[in-house]
This record gives structure tokens, sequence and C-alpha cells, in this order.
């Protein structure tokens, strides 16, 4: 087995044996905060580069995705 098989089995070994602690780190509220910090910033950057017409589109993107990171739903 290469050192790479060896660590990519660790990290899915590690992964599967913590799994509920890593959904509980993604729904946390440290999680919510920083998905919000970095969304608003990609949101912005994306109104800067698309048509205004298109910023409605941009803004249902950005709730989408938040809405599955976090503690907002």
């Amino acid at each position: 087995m290469s050192s790479l098989d060896d660590i990519t089995k660790k990290a899915q070994d590690f992964i599967e044996d913590n799994k509920d602690k890593i959904s509980d780190a993604l729904n946390s509220e440290q999680a919510e905060d920083i998905s919000d910090k970095l969304l608003d910033g990609v949101t912005e950057a994306a109104k800067k580069v698309v048509p205004e017409e298109h910023h409605d589109k941009v803004d249902g993107v950005r709730g989408h995705v938040d809405g599955a990171i976090g503690t907002e739903k």
C-alpha cells in the first residue's frame, strides 16, 4: 500500500469513527457564523460581476447554501 493510500484510509477511518461529531460541528453556531461571513463575501463579489437584474438569483443561491450549513434552516 502506498503512503497516499495509507493516508486516505486513515482519513476515511477518522471520518467514519467521528461522523456524529463532524455532523454536530457542521451544524453548530460557529459553523453558522463562519459560513455567513464567507457567503456574504462571495455574494458581494458575485454581485460586482453579474448584471444587477441577476442579483436576486445570487441572493437565492446564497440563501439555499446558507440553509444547508450551520444552525439556521
